[in-house]
Order: C-alpha cells, then structure tokens, then sequence
C-alpha cells in the first residue's frame, strides 16, 4: 500500500466545506481494504472522525463475505473511524446520508434498501424507471485493541465502467444513471458532511428523526416479498417497515419476524 495526499478533486472539494476542517485524512492509491486500514490506524490512536480513502481495493468487502468491486478510480471507497459506543442507527443514518447526498448533488431518485443498499433510477437505461444499486456501506464493531467504536465502510460507484457478470444486472455507476460526467470530490465532501448532521442529530435528539427518515426513502422495507434461511430451513413473508432498532419486520404465517441479519432474497 502507498499512501499520498489526497487527490485534488477530493482535497479542494473536503477544503472548501468548513463542517471537515477538522477532519483527519489519509488516501491510499491502492488498498486491500480501507476498513482494515481504518482499523491500524484506530489501534494507533487515530481520531473520532478520522477518514481513509482509496484509488482501488484488492479485497474490498461487503456484508457476509461478499466483495465490493473496486477497480482503480471508477468508485469511491473509504472508512470513516466513529469513536463511542457502536449503535444500531449508524449504518440506517449513514444510508441516509449517501442517498440524500446523491439526491442533492445530482437530483437522482434515491431509494435504500435494507439492510445497506443504495439504490438509484436508471433515467438513461432500457429499463424505464428501474432502480440498481449503486452504493453500499458495511459497518463494523472496532476489535480489542483499538478502542470504543465502529468502522464505517462506504463504497459508491462513480464512472461508467464494465461490471463483472454477475453484477451488470443490480449494479449501476452514477454517471450511467445520469448520463453526465460526476464530480467526485464534491460528492465526497457532500457524504462527510451529511453524515456528520445526521450523527449531530442522534446525538442532539435520538434516533426517531433519522429512523424516519430511512423509512421514507425505503418504500420496499414495506410491502415486498422477501424470503430467508434460518438452521437450514427457508421461510418467507412480506416486509412490514423497521423497527426502532433497525431490524426489519416481516409478517410470515400469521406472525412478525424481526429479522436482524443473514442473507435476505427480495422478490421486488
């Protein structure tokens, strides 16, 4: 791994917005994963706040396992470190915050999807008004050693680039779905900054304001047929919103099942 100073786009875009002037950050040109790099740098004492990104991962990660493709400068992939007890509400407020930041920076329809899709419409696609994921965020516990808090792992496509088979038909870059080049320092900034207010916000008020509002941006938490395994058996049911914890809720049989992880298959 080399590390540089951030790249203009990022370095002028995160300057020119006061809310970051005290924000730490370190830029990789290549990295396995800016989440473990996050993770060294909280074993040594990095700062609340302290932000990593990358040109490209070589093993980017996502929920359960799976990869998150990272070819070089296509995305936008970095860790912010959150220092304080790890909570519920961080991936549902830093959900809130890449889609509100896509929605102001290039007017895009936005929908999330639980538990840490970022979805967009695809204007400029065959498909009228369909909705592909362009973003993804991962949280994770910091470990033993490193200190009180989680690793917030954000990754958006950016430029229009060749997907692997097995993603061209869920996956889309921002420049795909707008038809228009994309300025990604400004939308770098725009992330950091949105989820800074969210995060003041939970601080200040609790977790309703930003609950709701992960509610309204997510019409398919309710109403859609998802189905789930659990010790080898499938069960199936319709989603039924989330609670205040951010688990979802699915009607199944007669009965509410909170369902708070594993992998869930939506029929949309």
């Amino acid at each position: 791994m080399s590390s540089t100073s951030l790249p203009d786009d990022l370095a002028v875009a995160c300057a020119a917005r006061t809310e970051l002037n005290k924000c730490v950050f370190e830029y990789l040109t290549v990295a396995t994963s800016t989440n473990d790099h996050a993770v060294l740098l909280a074993k040594s004492g990095a700062v609340d706040g302290t932000t990593v990104v990358a040109g490209s991962q070589t093993s980017g990660r996502g929920r359960r396992g799976h990869t998150w493709h990272s070819p070089s400068d296509v995305g936008l992939y970095m860790s912010v470190i959150l220092k304080g007890e790890p909570s519920p509400t961080i991936p549902l407020l830093a959900g809130v915050a890449v889609a509100e930041s896509i929605q102001r920076q290039l007017g895009l329809p936005v929908e999330l999807k639980w538990p840490n899709d970022v979805l967009v419409s695809n204007r400029c696609g065959s498909v009228d008004r369909s909705f592909l994921k362009v973003a993804g965020i991962l949280a994770e516990t910091l470990p033993v050693g490193a200190g009180e808090g989680v690793v917030l792992g954000l990754g958006v496509n950016i430029r229009e680039h060749s997907f692997p088979p097995e993603l061209t038909e869920v996956a889309i870059s921002l420049e795909t779905a707008v038809g228009q080049p994309v300025e990604r320092g400004s939308l770098c900034a725009e992330i950091l900054v949105q989820l800074l207010t969210w995060r003041e916000c939970v601080e200040t008020f609790g977790s309703e304001r930003v609950i709701n509002r992960w509610r309204n941006l997510s019409p398919c938490s309710c109403g859609a047929t998802v189905s789930w395994e659990v010790r080898g058996t499938r069960y199936q049911g319709v989603t039924a919103g989330i609670d205040d914890s951010g688990a979802l809720l699915v009607d199944c049989e007669g009965r509410r099942e909170r369902v708070v992880g594993g992998e869930l298959m939506w029929e949309l």
